[in-house]
């Protein structure tokens, strides 16, 4: 059973978002928040596997929800996938960059919803893809950071291909399919990319390698 938390000043939506997870029999909503004071302490208390929050609360964003609750430094963090109303690049990458393992718009279908939230329960991440195929052709306008943080043990040609996939928001199957290699096999480069580039998830390698350059 995942545990999820929902985070939405919003009545009607938090009522929604509530109700389409609950209808399945893995899913329970064990608490619901109105902004994200509230969702950090109820988090906190209550240790669910998932927090789905709102960007645009009061007293405390989503975004600064998610750095609190699974950002860089938080012992024993507990994963987030935002949703929201607005398709703002700008929020999807500070929400990637705070820790968030998803990334979905409101208008998004129901079954994309449970995957965010199966992928985050699991330690894998799912960014919608259209924002994902956005986000890629916005990084290769941009100039990119100087002093990017490079890994200690340089990436074989094959983490290279692999993390070039993950970027994409490619999931395992499909790199896997894409590289002609086992499922077990993009496993064990994901966490050897892992390792090396001292990321707790896809989702910050995704970040990183749109910040070197590695996803055009």
């Amino acid at each position: 059973m995942i545990r999820v938390i929902v985070a939405d000043d919003q009545d009607l939506v938090r009522t929604g978002l509530s109700m389409i997870l609950n209808a399945h029999p893995d899913i329970e909503i064990v608490g619901e928040a109105t902004d994200g004071v509230e969702a950090v302490a109820l988090a906190r208390k209550l240790r669910p596997d998932v927090c789905l929050l709102d960007i645009n609360m009061p007293r405390m964003d989503g975004i600064e929800a998610t750095r609190q609750l699974a950002g860089a430094g938080v012992d024993n963090p507990i994963p987030v996938v935002i949703i929201t109303t607005f398709d703002v690049d700008e929020y999807v990458y500070n929400a990637l960059k705070a820790g968030a393992r998803g990334f979905l718009l409101k208008d998004a279908d129901q079954d994309l919803l449970v995957q965010a939230i199966h992928a985050a329960a699991s330690g894998e991440a799912l960014v919608a893809p259209n924002i994902t195929a956005r986000l890629l052709e916005t990084f290769a306008k941009t100039e990119r950071p100087a002093a990017a943080p490079q890994p200690i043990d340089p990436l074989t040609e094959r983490e290279e291909e692999v993390l070039a996939e993950v970027a994409r928001g490619r999931t395992n199957a499909e790199i896997a399919d894409d590289l002609f290699i086992s499922h077990s096999t993009v496993k064990t480069h994901i966490a050897n990319l892992m390792l090396k580039l001292e990321a707790r998830n896809r989702v910050e390698l995704a970040i990183w390698a749109y910040e070197t350059g590695r996803a055009n």
